[in-house]
């Protein structure tokens, strides 16, 4: 009877001193302990550990785990615990168990990186006061770098018998350290609202409900007919909701804002998340919160503020939840938290159709029960959304504006030559790029229905295809419900959305578009017209927001041509979005050029095919280098006076040639591929397959290159003394060419950063980052060193020519042979460029690929020759000396050059 005396009369301080007398006097019980966590919890303090903003908007979580086992001891009604309390800190701030130092010194070094520390937590808790007691400590770091241990207290209030009214858990953590010292932390308080096994509705009510018939269920869907659908609804983080105000509210804050303006702002925004659910009943807690961003982060802790906490009910009779909720207010400190003032309604359905003019998601009011003589009182307020992540079954589509496409769209011709993309296939989701707006650098079309069907597609895996581990394999397949006929039009609805490229603000002639711009600088277009498959034309009237009382501009004429098969050059799509109303109207805006590319299922095919070719191409270059580098071993062999005449800079460029790109492939192996298409890629048995055959031809012609360096490393250093005059013509050779190679790269980058510079403001299509990051340094690099590595004979004619040398030092088969293998892949360029869809559309280049070489009409053309040039230099060095190639004269010299030594 003391010791629950004990705990009934105040947080003791001295608790573990209790801990160690009832520790002994435990056996297993099966009650159940609160589980708290981040999204339904607040938490302040604990400045040192945490940072300076341990608040709502801090990047902090946490969590509060109870063990499994919870042991009654031998006082009746107290329970032991063992738990853990787990922090998560994601900003600037110290965080233990790495090799920086911690503590709370300002030159100790911080860490950016998320960090995470736990205690290990040990005490009771009493049933009749539901107050516990818990001790334990967290491992930390002191600002010299020195392990100690962060020793703690925490007292926790939590009632089991639960309501409304006593629903919410509160907690305070505290040091045991002394406050000079470096293991001692600021207190930290804790609010929470957790999930409860044994919670009492008595908030919602039949008198309740009277206040709710607000909703006409005519427009509303049924979702009770499944058990569990209306938990499913809630089963994310938060569902927000753009709040609709009033235009009296403008002149009243107070009267506005449902919080009586204590947050100094009206809120646009609500937020609903849902606390728990119980699926027989279908009631619900819910934490309502004001905010005034569009999206709340997962586990992101809620404001006490801007929070109202509440029960919910699916109505079956209105097909609407209802919700009556509180405010939460504290005098204080957390540890005085209480809820009070359950005036507040909220009301929410799901509408059963939509149309182009209504694309809501779930909409519904706020409003309270008070009087507008009663202090907190607020008029009505509507919130809706459109969230793309809210899944609602069952809604319906309702074409309203066909007869308008009908007289705007001009009909086509059906091409029997062409097959164009099927209305039910993933090529009607394609991203674009506007061609002729500065501020809009891309957007995306995404249809909603087809027909009357709802769009939705999965992704497969094409069997027994594949793309060599350069790559990964598509192929798409959508399922719908009724399957129509390709030639017949099909009635489409799309949601289009056009993003801002950053800072730049749009133009004279589309100014009138900045009313229907986001706070994320977006303008969304919802649609609907008439896709016609037998010419793959697309014709859609839109609408935009005007960003006031919810009006909307919908004399907005979208046009869009699909690619047809047999166009096997390009897969791309034209479009264009224009205003229908006349010049001096205030809402009209300029014609946008819009152009996209089209990554059909055909186009899929033949680019699988293609990348099994390219593969097929790369291992035959890697075999034949092999072979060549074979002739010249033997050639070697049977001739070995003629070794030290190799130049070692060109063996050194052919071995970093394939050394190289063995590296980077092998570091790609571990990094993750990523498609730029937004298509759910996989791939099958045959990547790994064909890495293994890459790698080890690859590795072969590396060894066997190597090799060759090695043996005329050898032989030159031998032959020093016999010939001399070999070493210092490599010096000379590599006096000569360094300096052009240096000269050749820096013009080489000066070029391409021009081009980079004036060739990035009109594009036909968006590059993003793959074609930046060939203007790069990096990339300008890359392509130079592939430029250098073709002319790989090049150190080879200065060596002959200095060394005056008629030796036949390389043989035919090895500097022809890989000078056409270093010419094909660019005649392969030329073929690619006119039968296959650009390969920087899906990113897979597997041979010939422009970040490795220079690739364009000229350089292909030019390239191939001058190899061929040099390869008959070099026949002509080897027939008639060094100095064939040069003039009469200065061939002459060659006859002073060596002169026979006497001894005496």
């Amino acid at each position: 009877m003391m010791l629950i005396s004990f705990f009934q009369f105040k947080w003791p301080h001295t608790c573990i001193f209790c801990l160690l007398i009832l520790y002994k006097f435990t056996i297993s019980t099966d009650f159940a302990f609160p589980f708290l966590r981040t999204s339904t919890s607040y938490l302040t303090g604990g400045e040192t550990i945490l940072g300076k903003n341990s608040s709502r908007s801090s990047p902090t979580s946490f969590n509060f785990r109870p063990s499994r086992n919870v042991y009654a001891t031998n006082s009746p009604g107290v329970y032991k615990i063992d738990a853990k309390l787990t922090f998560r800190v994601y900003n600037n701030m110290y965080i233990p168990g790495t090799n920086s130092t911690f503590g709370r010194s300002d030159s100790a070094r911080r860490r950016r990186s998320s960090g995470r520390f736990k205690f290990l937590l040990h005490g009771f808790w009493s049933e009749s006061s539901g107050k516990g007691c818990f001790v334990g400590s967290a491992p930390w770091f002191s600002s010299k770098g020195e392990p100690l241990n962060l020793e703690a207290l925490f007292m926790i209030n939590y009632s089991k018998s639960s309501t409304y009214s006593n629903s919410f858990v509160t907690g305070k953590l505290e040091s045991l350290s002394h406050s000079n010292d470096e293991s001692y932390f600021e207190p930290i308080s804790i609010l929470s609202f957790p999930e409860l096994n044994h919670y009492e509705y008595k908030l919602i009510s039949e008198e309740t409900q009277g206040d709710f018939n607000v909703v006409d269920s005519k427009k509303s869907l049924v979702l009770s007919s499944q058990p569990g659908e209306i938990c499913s609804l809630f089963s994310r983080d938060y569902s927000t909701f753009h709040l609709e105000y009033a235009k009296s509210c403008s002149s009243s804050l107070k009267h506005c804002s449902p919080l009586d303006g204590v947050l100094g702002y009206v809120p646009p925004y609500i937020s609903l998340y849902s606390i728990q659910c119980y699926e027989n009943e279908n009631k619900m807690r819910f934490l309502v919160q004001f905010t005034n961003r569009s999206y709340v982060e997962r586990y992101e802790m809620f404001d006490p503020s801007a929070t109202l906490v509440g029960e919910g009910l699916w109505d079956e009779k209105q097909n609407s939840l209802v919700i009556v909720s509180c405010r939460i207010s504290s005098s204080n400190s957390l540890e005085d938290a209480r809820v009070g003032d359950c005036s507040f309604r909220l009301s929410l359905y799901y509408p059963s159709v939509w149309s182009i003019k209504n694309r809501d998601k779930a909409v519904g009011q706020i409003w309270t029960n008070k009087t507008a003589q009663d202090v907190g009182y607020f008029g009505m307020i509507k919130f809706r959304t459109s969230d793309a992540y809210m899944k609602v079954p069952g809604f319906k589509y309702e074409y309203t504006e066909i007869e308008k496409v009908n007289k705007l769209c001009p009909k086509k011709a059906v091409t029997r030559a062409e097959r164009y993309p099927s209305g039910q296939s993933y090529d009607m989701r394609f991203d674009m790029s506007v061609q002729n707006s500065k501020y809009f650098g891309w957007s995306s079309a995404e249809p909603i229905f087809i027909g009357n069907e709802s769009y939705a597609y999965s992704s497969v895996v094409i069997s027994n295809s594949r793309w060599g581990g350069y790559g990964d394999i598509v192929e798409t397949e959508v399922e719908f419900e009724n399957v129509v006929s390709d030639n017949v039009p099909l009635n489409v609805s799309y949601k289009l959305i056009f993003s801002s490229t950053g800072d730049v603000k749009l133009g004279a002639g589309h100014s009138s578009l900045n009313t229907s711009l986001n706070s994320y600088g977006q303008l969304i277009i919802s649609a609907e017209g008439v896709y016609d498959a037998g010419t793959g034309y697309l014709c859609m009237v839109g609408c935009r927001n005007l960003g006031y009382n919810n009006s909307l501009d919908c004399d907005i004429l979208l046009n869009f041509q699909f690619p047809g098969s047999m166009r096997t050059k390009s897969g791309f799509i034209k479009g264009s979005m224009q205003s229908t109303r006349k010049q001096s109207d205030p809402l009209f805006f300029e014609h946008l050029n819009l152009t996209s590319s089209s990554f059909s299922s055909t186009e899929a095919q033949r680019s699988l095919w293609r990348i099994d070719l390219e593969i097929t191409m790369v291992l035959i270059s890697n075999t034949l280098a092999c072979i060549f580098v074979g002739f010249q071993l033997y050639h070697v062999k049977s001739y070995p006076n003629t070794v030290p005449s190799i130049s070692l800079l060109m063996l050194v460029i052919l071995t970093l040639g394939h050394m190289v790109p063995l590296v980077l492939n092998f570091e790609a192996l571990f990094m993750a591929k990523q498609n730029t298409q937004n298509i759910i890629l996989s791939s099958s048995g045959w990547l790994e397959v064909n890495e293994v055959i890459v790698r080890v031809a690859t590795m072969v012609a590396f060894l066997l290159q190597f090799r060759l360096l090695q043996l005329a490393w050898t032989a030159r250093h031998i032959g020093e003394s016999t010939e001399p005059g070999i070493s210092a013509a490599e010096k000379k050779t590599l006096l000569v060419s360094l300096p052009i190679y240096i000269f050749g790269g820096f013009v080489a980058f000066l070029v391409n950063w021009k081009k980079n510079y004036y060739g990035s403001a009109q594009r036909a299509f968006d590059y993003s980052h793959t074609q930046r990051q060939q203007h790069r340094l990096w990339g300008d690099l890359r392509s130079y060193a592939g430029l250098i590595l073709d002319g790989f004979l090049f150190p080879q004619v200065l060596l002959n020519m200095f060394q005056m040398s008629t030796e036949s030092a390389l043989s035919m088969p090895f500097y022809l042979g890989t000078t056409l293998v270093h010419s094909v892949p660019h005649a392969y360029d030329i073929y690619r460029a006119n039968n296959y869809v650009p390969a920087h559309v899906n990113g897979t280049y597997v041979y010939a690929n422009p970040g490795a070489d220079f690739y364009s009409a000229a350089w292909d053309i030019v390239i191939p020759l001058a190899g061929l040039l040099l390869v008959a230099i070099i026949f002509l060095q080897q027939r008639y000396g060094g100095r064939s190639i040069l003039p009469k004269k200065i061939r002459e010299l060659e006859l002073y050059a060596k002169v026979p030594a006497v001894d005496p």
